[in-house]
């Protein structure tokens, strides 16, 4: 349970008020290093609003999101940069606090760049007129700016700059074997399957060498061949390159074949929170996904068979 000893991201006491509408309220979780977390829940359940909170498109309303790059989180640090007035990361090493990020002190781009957070979204959002290899390198944007001088030394040709070009197209290589597109690797992205576009959209978010890859309903859409390959890639990306992923997903199929942890949501409250095992025979859950009392869990479930 590497989620309770050495979690990457610990969120606390989070809440997300939309006006009057509570879409999120006091949920609390934490994401282990290295393993595969899915969130999950009925439609409406608040899954996506947590993710844009820990990826900065919305800004909660109240609670703590902490991620650490390099190692443990120290709670005394967390409190540290809690009680400050600097804006979201202390860097002192003598603090044991370097690579600590408080997510919801900064931006989104911030989140992306300093935080090495990763997203994908339930709409693919591929550039579908560049060719899939063009898509896996832009997503490299920010290290080729800092290798260009913000473009100085790419007019000039610097071999600094072409160094950082041949290694971008190296990465891109790299991810496109991995979501074995190497074949296509010259087509329009547009043009491509929809699972193959799926695969590309992780491997362009994995381009960015994030320590956390959410991603939002990754398996929709898919069918059984494609849903078998997305399993075997997530585990990749895991067992290989130790990124940690955070999920959402409805294909139960899927969440329990690879999740290491399973928290559920319903109307924006944590109801379980566990092994995929222990979620999907809690009572709660059931309750949740058949739209019943918890009290009548048991005559429904006989009813149906399960």
């Amino acid at each position: 349970m590497r989620w309770l000893r050495d979690p990457l991201l610990v969120v606390e006491g989070l809440t997300m008020r939309f006006g009057g509408l509570i879409a999120v309220r006091n949920l609390s979780f934490s994401v282990g290093r290295g393993d595969i977390t899915s969130l999950i829940g009925p439609n409406g359940a608040g899954k996506t609003t947590v993710f844009n909170c820990i990826t900065g498109f919305y800004k909660p309303t109240s609670g703590l999101m902490a991620l650490s790059t390099e190692g443990p989180i120290d709670a005394d640090a967390v409190a540290t940069l809690t009680a400050s007035s600097r804006r979201y990361v202390c860097l002192d090493d003598r603090m044991g606090s370097a690579g600590l990020f408080l997510l919801e002190r900064m931006p989104d781009f911030e989140i992306a760049r300093r935080a090495r957070v990763a997203r994908t979204f339930q709409n693919i959002r591929l550039f579908p007129g560049m060719t899939v290899l063009e898509n896996l390198i832009v997503a490299q944007h920010n290290p080729l700016m800092r290798a260009s001088g913000l473009s100085l030394l790419g007019l000039f040709g610097a071999e600094s700059y072409k160094r950082a070009v041949a290694a971008a197209v190296d990465v891109a290589r790299y991810w496109l074997d991995r979501i074995d597109l190497t074949a296509r690797a010259d087509d329009a992205a547009g043009a491509l399957p929809y699972g193959d576009q799926r695969r590309l959209e992780i491997g362009r978010a994995m381009c960015t060498d994030p320590v956390l890859l959410c991603l939002d309903e990754p398996a929709a859409g898919l069918n059984p061949r494609e849903s078998l390959a997305l399993n075997n890639l997530l585990r990749t990306i895991r067992d290989e390159h130790g990124t940690s992923i955070l999920l959402i997903e409805h294909d139960m199929s899927v969440v329990m074949e690879i999740s290491d942890h399973v928290v559920v949501l319903e109307y924006g409250i944590k109801i379980s929170d566990g092994t995929p095992d222990s979620v999907k025979n809690d009572p709660k859950v059931v309750a949740a996904y058949l739209g019943v009392e918890d009290r009548e869990v048991a005559a429904v479930a006989a009813e149906v068979g399960l």
